[in-house]
């Protein structure tokens, strides 16, 4: 039997604070919100999104794979968000959207985000 145990709450606190700043139109990386963070690894931080320990509704549709995708069942709403906020995309083949990383990268110490 595989034990399903919650994420420390103090991590969750972290992932967060992290995801709440990233402004309108910009994105992190699961990778970058881990290393902002101070998380063990990217898939922690995708576990605490997914269980929302802290109660809070995240944006989570700005954080994004180091290639700029979601999940296959994420897409459609997160393509509704992205064009709301004006996030820069990538016409992608495979998959419904991908965000340009190198345009809609949030460096959280840059001024105006």
């Amino acid at each position: 039997m595989i034990r399903r145990t919650e994420p420390d709450p103090g991590l969750a606190r972290r992932v967060a604070g992290v995801v709440a700043a990233i402004p309108p139109g910009r994105v992190l990386s699961y990778r970058d919100v881990a290393e902002l963070a101070e998380c063990r690894s990217p898939r922690a931080v995708g576990t605490v999104m997914a269980r929302s320990p802290t109660g809070e509704e995240l944006p989570w549709w700005r954080v994004v794979t180091v290639q700029g995708t979601l999940a296959d069942h994420l897409q459609a709403e997160a393509r509704e968000r992205y064009r709301e906020e004006g996030t820069p995309l990538r016409e992608d083949d495979r998959h419904l959207v991908r965000v340009d990383m190198d345009r809609a990268l949030w460096t959280p110490d840059s001024p105006g985000g």
